[in-house]
């Protein structure tokens, strides 16, 4: 067997090794209804929310405000928010939000409208056992 192959099969068994170690935890079903808290972070300005999501619906308080959306699940991880009365035409376009990560108090995620390509990331903390 030539060197060269030799050290290319070491890279590539090394290669398996480590990513195959680094597992990143999603245990989204466990975020899919509940009481939480949100933080987001915008232009160095911290966005916070309380909201309480049910199987189907979430109700969301933010500076005081109500707001309540329908939930359609794509998957354990990804929803698709919809406002149930929009007050202005930023509010008619759908939310996507995915969970990223979990732990057992918390996930982060990733949200934007419905086929736009910005994203804005943030973490929501459990408040209900």
């Amino acid at each position: 067997m030539p060197k060269n192959y030799s050290m290319r099969l070491f890279g590539l068994i090394m290669l398996i090794c480590l990513t195959s170690c680094y597992n990143i935890e999603r245990n989204c079903t466990d975020y899919k209804t509940g009481t939480f808290y949100s933080e987001v972070i915008i232009d160095d300005v911290t966005y916070k929310s309380q909201f309480e999501r049910f199987k189907t619906t979430q109700v969301e308080t933010y500076n005081s405000k109500i707001d309540s959306s329908k939930l359609r699940w794509i998957n354990d991880c990804e929803v698709i928010f919809k406002t149930i009365n929009p007050k202005n035409r930023a509010e008619q376009k759908d939310v996507h939000l995915k969970i990223l990560t979990t732990t057992d108090s918390s996930y982060t995620f990733e949200y934007s409208y419905v086929g736009e390509t910005k994203k804005q990331k943030g973490t929501a903390y459990r408040l209900n056992q």
